[in-house]
């Protein structure tokens, strides 16, 4: 039987200011809620400029509490108001001094559902992001959500096929990647690693990426945000390259069990020979 859900994903260039890029997101999520989604993820670090391109630190003030902080108590609400599942990619401050790459989770009710930390972190031109994070330390968590079983994976990542894996081991049925990657360094693998995951795992990913460039570096984020169901289909058509979009599309997760049936990758693991994969 079919069991469609309308899915949403928001990428977008930096305003220049904290608040007007909440608000854009605001405008976002009412956009996604009047075409019926139901779920809506948004960009790595949504409400800032990609500040890892630089090492300054006066962006730890970028940081808040989760849940306690401002900006998802104001999500809460609007969630509740609209009905829809958020997920906000965020900067978090645990205590001054332990900070996250983090994505919080609200239901359509509001309820806070819980956290995703950013485990792998990078530390190359561009993406200086271990000025700015501890790597994560939650593992990684399903959450189950007014839509179904949903988890995150953040950025870099999408380079480690050990967490796409765990995320379909504990139920995952859409995964939420969202990211902040440039032009010249990664668009072959954005075009590659998500569908390969989808298919691997057997489930949905929905890939986002902001658009621009920024006034803190040359990085230039192209965007292309979509949908890849677990045959490696875009689901309708790929976003620009360029320009602020919202994609909204049905994802049919009845395909879920009809890929699994066809391809038993779970029950042919073979756990007991994966030992050295943990070696250090």
């Amino acid at each position: 039987m079919s069991r469609v859900i309308r899915a949403a994903l928001f990428q977008t260039a930096w305003t220049g200011d904290k608040e007007s890029m909440i608000q854009v997101h605001e405008q976002a999520a009412r956009d996604a809620a009047a075409q019926g989604a139901q779920v809506l993820c948004f960009q790595e670090l949504f409400y800032g400029p990609y500040f890892c391109q630089v090492q300054d630190k006066a962006f730890y003030e970028y940081a808040e509490r989760i849940p306690e902080g401002p900006t998802v108590r104001r999500f809460q609400t609007l969630a509740r108001e609209l009905g829809i599942v958020l997920v906000l990619p965020m900067y978090e401050e645990e205590q001054p001094g332990v900070l996250y790459n983090t994505a919080a989770v609200i239901d359509a009710d509001g309820t806070y559902l819980g956290k995703y930390r950013k485990t792998h972190i990078p530390q190359v031109r561009g993406f200086w992001e271990k000025f700015y994070f501890r790597p994560g330390n939650s593992g990684w968590p399903v959450f189950d959500t007014a839509v179904g079983r949903i988890g995150v994976y953040i950025c870099y990542d999408r380079h480690f096929p050990e967490g796409w894996r765990a995320l379909g081991l504990a139920g995952a049925e859409i995964v939420f990647n969202p990211s902040a990657t440039s032009r010249g360094l990664s668009r072959y693998l954005w075009q590659l690693e998500q569908p390969a995951a989808a298919v691997a795992n057997e489930y949905f990913v929905g890939a986002i990426n902001r658009v621009g460039v920024e006034d803190l570096g040359d990085n230039d984020f192209y965007g292309t945000t979509y949908f890849v169901d677990p045959e490696a289909q875009y689901v309708g058509e790929v976003a620009s390259d360029k320009e602020t979009e919202l994609v909204v599309r049905d994802l049919d997760l009845a395909k879920l069990r009809e890929v699994r049936d066809r391809w038993q990758f779970y029950r042919d693991r073979a756990p007991g020979a994966y030992g050295p994969l943990t070696a250090p």
